[in-house]
């Protein structure tokens, strides 16, 4: 960070106070790269740290911090199998991992590490020991397929990597250049957990509270994806704020959820939260409507993350299982519908916590629990946190008038040497993306996403990406996505194509090239296929008309 960056209009002045108290912390990172790349200080947002539990120390690792509480004795993870892991053991197998990581592999503070796998105990301590090294956590999909990795790996220039054997092919298969791939989970001798270590503790790095501690990827509009880098103490702030006010978690209950690590909404829900609290969390390698049921009575889960597509799904089938146990249920991703909420209410007497978070802002913001809740709206903000709703010149707009939501709080956006810096961090606020309406008391309602970003299953996913991928075939001459509504899951993903004169349309054979290139969620549920993509006369593609008519023809979509 060059402290004699020019200021830029609308840095605030505390932003500037923080961001000057913050570079007088010399950092622990070895590898500067991270904190190299940050945004200048100009395009940062505002940071609020209003409430007293978010004034950190200055050295402040977060993993030794959320191993550090609880009883060893405790339960800290559990699996479907009904393998359990105390505080105690997993103390010590991130100890283990963290000899390797340094003392074999030669990682050093700031260098990133790409994590990969199923969901898991060992993947959560994986992230736990990287941290805890002093490196920077870069956990993605199981599901990613080795372009995306590339790409990743490219843009966070990753050097190190350790993978569940499961999922080691894909990114083998990537050939990223210099990538050091550490396989755990295998019999073999170079197994990261079959490798000799000293059986003492680990001593935690001392690490800056504004010390990277993570870069989560997030997809834009454009399709190539954004590195989101979080400190030590964000990773601590969003327990500090959402987790403690509004889901107020106790340290005997059993998290369990269907997002994977590779969200921050997993990865809040399941290890940041529950080890906060002191409490366990279920870790599920297949985490699905049809899975959680069964899982939520047999394991006595009291506190549930899922999505509203899930929520939906499992209403039919709630007769068949003992949910006595569940207290808390929170969704995310993608907005909840009132008839949703209702629906979950009448069948089990429990209220459906909404709330809003981002990968920018690493997990809830707008939210509401218990009696507070008005089911139709996402919430208030979180305490720590403040929003609004403001017009394209950022002036706020009056209450009950649609807007973009812009936000500040403990965490805000900071990606990682991208120009949609600019874009996302306006005038010290956050703008999300999402089209919203305060209600006269307070309350925030969604409208709809402001840009052409696709949520489906509480799954975000750029119609440029998946155009990027389609475009990689080479018999398609030019394509466009768009997300069409639908009552399951929310949106689905549908492709326009136009191919080669004279090739057979064969939208399974495109489906099957996609599921190549991306991650499964991401592909098409419908192909289309047109002899040219409508188009204004000076070009520029209309994407609304492909959006408005699910059953438009070539006939009708083809520009006259």
């Amino acid at each position: 960070m060059d402290p004699t960056h020019p200021r830029q209009p609308g840095y605030g002045r505390a932003a500037e106070e923080r961001t000057e108290a913050a570079r007088r912390i010399p950092s622990a990172h070895v590898d500067t790269f991270a904190r190299d790349r940050l945004p200048p200080p100009g395009q940062w947002p505002d940071l609020r740290l209003d409430l007293p539990e978010l004034r950190y120390p200055d050295r402040l690792n977060c993993a030794a911090e959320l191993l550090g509480g609880p009883a060893a004795d405790r339960p800290a993870f559990r699996t479907a199998a009904g393998e359990v892991w105390t505080y105690g053991e997993l103390r010590t197998r991130v100890d283990r991992v963290a000899h390797v990581l340094t003392r074999d592999l030669g990682v050093v503070p700031g260098n990133r590490v790409l994590l990969r796998g199923p969901t898991s105990p060992w993947l959560a301590a994986c992230w736990l020991a990287v941290l805890k090294a002093g490196a920077v956590a870069v956990t993605v999909l199981a599901q990613q397929r080795p372009h995306e990795l590339s790409t990743m790996c490219e843009i966070a220039q990753v050097r190190h990597a350790l993978c569940d054997i499961r999922a080691l092919d894909d990114l083998a298969r990537a050939g990223i250049p210099g990538l050091r791939i550490t396989a755990y989970g295998g019999d073999g001798l170079d197994d990261l957990l079959n490798r000799p270590v000293p059986g003492t503790p680990y001593p935690a790095v001392a690490t800056a509270a504004d010390d990277v501690a993570l870069i989560a990827f997030t997809s834009g509009t454009t399709g190539r994806p954004k590195g989101c880098m979080h400190f030590h103490r964000d990773v601590l702030a969003v327990a500090d704020t959402f987790s403690r006010h509004v889901l107020k978690p106790r340290a005997d209950d059993v998290f369990a959820g269907s997002p994977p690590l590779g969200f921050t909404f997993g990865l809040g829900g399941l290890v940041v939260f529950p080890m906060r609290a002191g409490a366990s969390a279920l870790l599920l390698e297949q985490a699905g409507p049809r899975q959680l049921l069964p899982a939520i009575a047999e394991h006595r889960v009291s506190v549930l993350f899922t999505a509203p597509t899930a929520y939906r799904a499992m209403l039919d089938e709630l007769g068949s299982y003992d949910l006595g146990s569940l207290r808390r249920c929170v969704s995310a991703g993608e907005n909840l519908p009132e008839a949703t909420w209702r629906a979950w209410y009448e069948r089990t007497g429990l209220r459906l916590i909404n709330g809003i978070g981002a990968t920018e802002l690493l997990h809830i913001f707008i939210s509401a629990a218990d009696q507070d809740i008005r089911p139709g709206t996402t919430g208030v903000p979180v305490p720590g946190w403040h929003a609004r709703v403001q017009d394209e010149n950022g002036e706020p707009v009056p209450d009950g008038t649609p807007g973009l939501l812009a936000v500040r709080g403990p965490v805000g956006c900071r990606y990682l040497a991208d120009p949609r810096q600019e874009a996302y961090v306006r005038n010290g606020w956050n703008i999300t993306g999402d089209t919203y309406v305060r209600e006269s008391d307070g309350y925030f309602r969604y409208v709809a996403r402001a840009d052409d970003m696709i949520v489906s299953a509480g799954y975000n996913i750029a119609g440029p990406e998946v155009e990027e991928a389609l475009l990689r075939h080479p018999d398609v001459v030019e394509t466009a996505v768009v997300g069409r509504g639908d009552e399951a899951r929310g949106q689905v993903v549908v492709a326009y194509a136009v191919l080669r004169e004279g090739v057979r349309r064969d939208a399974e054979a495109l489906r099957t090239f996609v599921r190549g290139e991306l991650a499964p969620y991401k592909c098409p549920r419908e192909i289309v296929f047109l002899d040219a993509l409508p188009r204004t006369a000076t070009g520029k593609l209309q994407r609304f008309r492909l959006r408005t008519d699910p059953t438009s023809t070539d006939a009708d979509l083809t520009p006259p």
